[in-house]
């Protein structure tokens, strides 16, 4: 395939947006006051496929080139002589990039922080301890996780496979959709732990999401938080894998026991890194990476950082990717920022155009909106849906997710199709305007997935 040509893109984004004045902790290092010129932002994204609309940060995110070429000559390092790098740089390099998390996430001690390849590697880190309780009889058989019903599907199966097998009931909170209010979460949540503590059972474990993936909500996660505390609930296990470079992440605020985010996703992080906070206590010497190896039984961060021999460059290029976004105007406060304004806007246009609504009010979306797509596509299942998103991407060359909405029962010409659109530094106006062109092209030639399926 031909290489991307490098050329500002056109309508980018102004960069220049003053930053939202903040009042949590102070960033690791004072952004810049200049920002990257529309050039320079291209040329770190000119490795994206230009023909593509990519209107999807949220499943992959992005990592600019800058940052890239500093993977490689971490990659290179390790491969010119590694048995140097082994004994003398690895952990040296995986403590300077966890105290620049612990930072970020204003945790207090760096021995908070473990770094592991991705949100579903940390849940299976909490959950994996939980199943030991059940299987030692720490807890009883019946107790209760409590998850959201819109959590992320590679979780739900994490804990099937750790938490039920070893005897505990899981206790789905249903949760509306479109959601109008934080309210609304909060009720149902209640009603979820009640039901865990019925039959003089007790709730071991309450998984909340920060931001759920599909449909895409901030949750209310510090009031869901609090309430746990105020109900008993054994441990808090914050699941918010979107959420940093995304939404406001703060370790003292949300006060969860466990909290892991992926920094692959909006960090601008190369695949696959993340980090999982564990608030210090007795009960985290007992937590374990699933993958053991000789580092076991010195500490999660430690036997994280040495799971075998594998690439760690995703882990060590976390100062560089500081760099960058401090290159903006109110580094990744200025981004989180305009990201969200932005998406909204494009949300907005795009309801407008198509006649439907959002999914969620513009203050409990983050860097990504829900769009309600026309009825008339007859959306009517997940399969529909995914055959909607491989149409979009085969014919008119656009990435974004689907999601299918079952109707309720007496809805009238319900919206069953919601679009999950996201906005990154690198996304123009144009990206969004082919898909409303897109869209409207298949209204008007009368498109539905009843008739693509015959």
């Amino acid at each position: 395939m031909a290489s991307p040509q490098h050329h500002p893109r056109r309508h980018l984004f102004d960069l220049n947006d003053t930053a939202a004045n903040t009042n949590h902790h102070t960033p690791t290092k004072k952004p810049k006051l200049s920002s990257l010129s529309a050039a320079e932002l291209c040329s770190e994204f000119s490795h994206h496929d230009p023909a593509v609309a990519r209107i999807n940060n949220g499943s992959f995110g992005s990592c600019p080139a800058t940052v890239i070429a500093a993977q490689r000559r971490w990659q290179l390092r390790f491969l010119q002589q590694p048995d140097d790098f082994y004994f003398n740089v690895l952990q040296p390099s995986i403590l300077r990039s966890r105290t620049l998390i612990k930072d970020l996430i204003n945790a207090d001690h760096v021995d908070e922080v473990s770094i592991v390849d991705n949100a579903t590697t940390a849940a299976a880190i909490v959950l994996q301890q939980t199943a030991w309780a059940f299987a030692e009889g720490r807890f009883n058989k019946g107790d209760a996780t409590v998850m959201l019903h819109y959590a992320y599907g590679a979780v739900k199966k994490s804990v099937q496979a750790y938490v039920s097998r070893a005897g505990g009931r899981v206790i789905e909170v249903q949760l509306p959709f479109p959601v109008r209010s934080n309210d609304e979460i909060v009720r149902e949540f209640r009603k979820a732990l009640e039901q865990g503590k019925s039959d003089g059972h007790k709730v071991r474990l309450a998984v909340i999401d920060h931001i759920t993936s599909m449909p895409s909500v901030v949750i209310p996660v510090k009031e869901l938080v609090k309430i746990c505390r105020e109900e008993g609930v054994d441990k808090v296990f914050v699941d918010a894998a979107h959420a940093i470079g995304c939404t406001e992440v703060d370790m003292k605020e949300i006060g969860a026991d466990f909290y892991t985010s992926n920094l692959h996703k909006w960090f601008f992080c190369p695949p696959a890194v993340a980090f999982l906070y564990c608030r210090k206590s007795d009960e985290t010497l007992d937590l374990h990476h699933p993958v053991v190896s000789h580092e076991y039984g010195n500490g999660l961060a430690i036997e994280s950082g040495w799971i075998g021999t594998r690439d760690y460059s995703a882990q060590l290029v976390v100062p560089e990717v500081v760099e960058f976004v401090n290159r903006f105007e109110g580094g990744i406060e200025g981004i989180k920022k305009r990201n969200h304004e932005k998406v909204v806007e494009m949300g907005e246009m795009l309801v407008k155009a198509w006649g439907t609504n959002l999914g969620s009010p513009p203050e409990m979306c983050s860097s990504m909106v829900m769009v309600g797509l026309p009825t008339c596509l007859g959306i009517s299942s997940d399969s529909d849906a995914l055959k909607l998103r491989t149409h979009l991407r085969d014919c008119f060359g656009i990435e974004v997710p689907i999601y299918y909405r079952a109707p309720k029962d007496g809805e009238v010409d319900p919206i069953t199709g919601y679009a999950r659109i996201s906005h990154q530094v690198y996304n123009i106006i144009d990206d969004y305007y082919k898909f409303r062109d897109a869209v409207n092209k298949l209204v008007n030639d009368g498109i539905t997935w009843a008739a693509l399926s015959d």
